[in-house]
């Protein structure tokens, strides 16, 4: 078998080759072979990319990531399968372009007038705010031309051509360009104390700070700048074109469930959360670890997501006990013990279980027209404040024009339930619709953070029936398998 994909490789490369080759041949007569007669030689959009939370990777469940979402997309409209070539910054992601080495770059460009005049990009998909990065203890700079020493920035980035505008306006501004490290690589370094400052895009600190709460914010350095995938500049439109209509042809809602997918819960724990997982992941977690696993087998779903899970609820604590009486690691009430089964809501393992089970009915019982993962956030919004206001918040949804499959929409009416206005219309009346939101966003928050810590997959496979070949959304926290309730 490895003979055969290895062989299947060769001839990709030996067709591509071979048509770069004729390229070069036909450039210097009147004829030219287009992009998309390129893509379709090789039966493959090759894509330039990076390893990187906001642009694509590879999660317990395959290849994820916004941007790799969309570029699988657009293969697939135009046909063909997906080729990613990796780089290892988004400077060298735009040379793979520039020199032919791939169609198009999808690694989290910033748009800059000096890369514009390199390459040609398309339609905006996000905006991000260059941020000057310190760590927490340190001296924060007011503005620009208080910025000390140590300040380092991946070389021939977005952030270097910032500082060079910045430079005209504060002659004393200085820098280190590193040709070797990327801002993932700098933003660890600042964390560490190893360098002072750092330049990086609003998204990718929000997200690192999550993993190293010492980061901090001095000030943005611009105002929002585009991020856009890019072209050859010399090519022809055969491939540009179709980009360009198959980004215009998702609608903003679309975009906006993506984003929300991948960035809308980044932001929800603060420092001193992220500090306290930290240190429970090492003084509490052991003692209830292998309940987590072993119900997440029994469940088909993923061990990280009952940890976090349980996290919100308790902070693994099996004696938590709150104002309105439910208890143990995953605060059932008396009423759901009952039902589940459960003697001892105390009892660690009876606790675990018992949660495991109940999640697991709550994301059974969601209707099939929600797809994954957003009926996981539904089920979290359930089994915080109970399935009946999920579907009265649905319905609210709906009739407000929105989407009640997808949780970007449901979240934003959430609030809506505390209002007499609107909850006076739906059958399950009022709730704290305000709280769900903030435990699905916390409880996302855990478990992107459990899965960062450990790293392992799903312990167990998922349903041959759900699972995509080709994964075209973040990495699903479920098995899905037959509905055990």
């Amino acid at each position: 078998m490895r003979d055969f994909v290895a062989r299947v490789r060769w001839l990709r490369v030996a067709a591509w080759s071979a048509a770069l080759a004729l390229y070069g041949l036909l450039s210097t007569c009147s004829l030219r072979i287009g992009m998309m007669e390129q893509v379709q030689a090789l039966g493959a959009l090759r894509v330039a990319t990076i390893n990187s939370p906001t642009t694509y990777y590879e999660g317990p469940a395959g290849p994820t990531g916004f941007e790799y979402d969309l570029a699988h997309g657009f293969a697939e409209s135009l046909g063909v399968g997906l080729e990613l070539v990796l780089a290892a910054t988004p400077t060298e992601a735009l040379d793979m372009v520039r020199n032919g080495r791939a169609h198009l770059a999808a690694a989290g460009v910033v748009v800059t007038p000096r890369r514009s005049k390199e390459v040609r990009f398309g339609r905006p998909l996000l905006k991000v705010v260059p941020q000057l990065v310190y760590r927490m203890g340190r001296s924060s700079p007011a503005d620009a031309s208080r910025i000390g020493e140590g300040l380092v920035v991946p070389a021939r980035s977005a952030a270097a051509d910032y500082l060079a505008n910045l430079q005209s306006q504060h002659p004393g501004l200085v820098w280190t360009e590193s040709p070797d490290l990327d801002t993932e690589e700098l933003l660890l370094q600042v964390a560490n104390g190893e360098i002072t400052y750092t330049v990086a895009p609003s998204d990718l600190v929000a997200i690192n700070k999550r993993y190293y709460p010492q980061l901090r914010v001095a000030f943005d350095l611009t105002g929002a700048q585009d991020v856009a995938w890019a072209f050859p500049i010399a090519i022809d439109n055969s491939l540009f074109t179709p980009a360009q209509h198959y980004l215009s042809g998702l609608s903003e809602r679309e975009l906006a469930q993506l984003r929300d997918r991948y960035f809308g819960h980044i932001e929800q724990v603060d420092y001193l959360s992220a500090v306290t997982l930290a240190t429970h992941v090492d003084t509490r977690l052991p003692r209830y670890r292998e309940v987590f696993e072993r119900a997440a087998q029994e469940f088909d779903l993923d061990w990280r997501l009952l940890a976090a899970i349980g996290y919100q609820e308790s902070h693994w604590d099996p004696a938590a006990v709150s104002p309105t009486g439910v208890k143990g690691i995953m605060q059932l009430t008396l009423q759901t013990a009952k039902f589940l089964k459960v003697s001892d809501r105390e009892d660690p393992t009876q606790s675990i279980m018992g949660g495991a089970r109940y999640i697991r009915r709550l994301i059974d019982i969601i209707p099939d027209e929600v797809p994954h993962p957003d009926r996981v956030w539904l089920a979290l919004a359930a089994y915080n404040m109970g399935y009946g206001h999920v579907i009265d918040v649905r319905e609210l949804t709906r009739r407000r024009g929105g989407d009640s499959r997808r949780w970007v929409d449901v979240r934003a009416n959430l609030r809506l339930l505390t209002q007499p206005r609107w909850h006076q219309q739906t059958k399950h009346g009022y709730a704290r619709g305000h709280e769900a939101e903030t435990y699905v966003g916390n409880v996302r928050t855990y478990y992107d953070m459990l899965v960062y810590i450990f790293g392992d997959a799903p312990t167990s496979p998922a349903g041959e029936s759900d699972a995509p070949a080709q994964p075209e959304v973040q990495p699903d926290p479920l098995n899905i398998r037959t509905p055990v309730l």
